[in-house]
């Protein structure tokens, strides 16, 4: 079975993760080990939901930088304040092939708040190019690149890293 190890890996961090909270943590300390083990299937199984809409999203993408690390799914984002290499979710979802932006290079912060976002449902609004505008996901990271951003799993013809 192709890919077998690797999913193994994906629960096993993900159990670690669910694991680890603060709240299953106290659950398991005060007794309630049942309520623990539930809530920590919950988690890995809605972990596992959003590695799903990363792997299928053509605009899913990882970004990075001084204020945490955000997966934008669509019309969903899950972040964490903490960089990449401590929120497992995103870190898997790179692993898998995820694009990821990695902006904490990027010095000019005036110019990457003026970036259009990367459009959520497929359609571009083309009459902003600003702040309320939406682009493709290869048109956001030619422009985040522009302003000294690195690009991992890049999306664009033959650009892949």
């Amino acid at each position: 079975m192709k890919g077998f190890p690797m999913q193994t890996g994906v629960l096993r961090v993900l159990r670690a993760t669910a694991a680890s909270w603060w709240r299953h943590r106290e659950l398991r300390r005060t007794g309630e080990e049942e309520l623990a083990r539930q809530l920590e299937r919950t988690a890995v199984l809605r972990d596992l939901g959003y590695l799903k809409q990363a792997a299928s999203l053509p605009n899913a993408h990882v970004i990075c930088g001084d204020g945490g690390t955000f997966l934008h799914l669509g019309w969903t984002t899950v972040s964490s304040f903490a960089p990449i290499e401590r929120f497992p979710l995103a870190s898997l979802a790179v692993a898998r092939g995820t694009p990821f932006v990695d902006i904490r290079p990027v010095t000019d912060v005036i110019a990457f708040a003026n970036l259009p976002r990367v459009t959520r449902n497929g359609s571009v609004n083309h009459e902003h190019s600003g702040p309320g505008g939406s682009v493709s996901l290869t048109s956001y990271i030619d422009m985040v690149e522009d302003l000294g951003a690195s690009i991992n799993n890049d999306p664009r013809p033959s650009r892949s890293t």
